[in-house]
């Protein structure tokens, strides 16, 4: 006999119902196809279960395409990390086919890109040399940076395009590999936004505060104009937990003020960790109004080569 006071709840007049007359959310005419030898990454992205990200991403590369097609443009803010784990010749790619019509980076991106063209490797490793004071202390990649900020502050230009300037005029052995040399090959406006204090350069004797604000407060501005073209287009940001998504708010915020229509849009946040600022200030806040927020979780090393591969048979399947 049990001490308890209470009885177990008697189900036998339980109201039910039957199950073929139930509406589900799952249904076999929804499941994955089976993976073959051979496949396309078309037949890959088509054999997807229509669930979740398996619906979300077929969707957001059709809408990417119908961008590119109709002549609006896509523009790509991202992290360094991208850069990091060799994604270059994949964005270049892009780049060369007429796909990415701007780039956005954060301050260490140019430091990343910039040691690539120069020496073909970067990336010190942080707790082997910080603890002699000596992480960050490159003098190559302090002059060579600084000074190209330096310059193109002097000359009213802004760090992307200062930066992509000076590599092309070294011609370093590994400018083919560099994001913004080859953004500057292309003409692809490459912008750069810095916190001051958050990347090495800001160490160096070369540094000046004041031509990295000039350049990239001008950055900010050629950003914000490429902002106001997003109608009907498309905004990635890629590896970019907390800077980027601020300053595309801030953009957005600054051309709607100004009167520029930009409330129907695409926007994708891809990051191997979901953050709270990409989530709210790239997927969900300019959307509200129109168009459709995208969040999409992984390796950007297996995400973003499969994104881009699918975009373009996508493209090729429309044109």
């Amino acid at each position: 006999m049990s001490r308890y006071a209470i009885s177990p709840l008697d189900l036998d007049k339980l109201n039910t119902y039957s199950v073929y007359d139930r509406h589900s959310k799952v249904s076999v005419k929804d499941f994955a196809r089976p993976a073959q030898a051979g496949m396309r990454v078309s037949d890959l992205i088509a054999a997807l279960p229509a669930q979740l990200t398996g619906s979300d991403f077929p969707a957001c590369i059709r809408r990417v395409a119908a961008a590119h097609r109709n002549g609006r443009p896509i523009i790509l803010g991202m992290g360094a990390h991208v850069i990091k784990v060799g994604l270059n010749p994949i964005l270049i790619g892009l780049m060369k086919e007429g796909i990415l019509s701007a780039i956005a980076l954060n301050g260490a991106g140019i430091i990343h890109d910039s040691e690539i063209a120069m020496v073909g490797r970067t990336s010190e490793e942080v707790a082997d040399v910080l603890g002699a004071g000596a992480f960050g202390a490159a003098q190559e990649t302090g002059e060579f940076l600084n000074g190209a900020i330096n310059r193109g502050a002097e000359q009213g230009l802004g760090i992307g395009e200062a930066v992509g300037r000076a590599l092309t005029e070294q011609d370093f052995p590994h400018n083919d590999q560099s994001l913004l040399a080859m953004a500057y090959r292309y003409k692809v406006p490459v912008t750069v936004h810095v916190a001051m204090g958050t990347d090495i350069i800001h160490i160096h004797p070369s540094v000046d505060g004041g031509a990295i604000g000039r350049a990239g407060h001008h950055d900010f501005r050629l950003f914000s104009t490429l902002v106001s073209t997003l109608q009907d287009g498309v905004y990635l940001n890629v590896g970019s937990a907390v800077l980027l998504p601020e300053v595309f708010l801030k953009a957005l915020t600054v051309v709607r003020n100004l009167g520029h229509e930009v409330n129907r849009l695409t926007t994708a946040n891809f990051d191997f960790i979901r953050h709270y600022r990409p989530a709210t200030n790239v997927v969900h806040r300019p959307t509200l109004e129109g168009g459709k927020g995208y969040n999409f979780t992984g390796h950007h090393e297996l995400l973003l080569p499969l994104f881009a591969a699918a975009l373009l048979d996508e493209i090729d399947k429309q044109e």
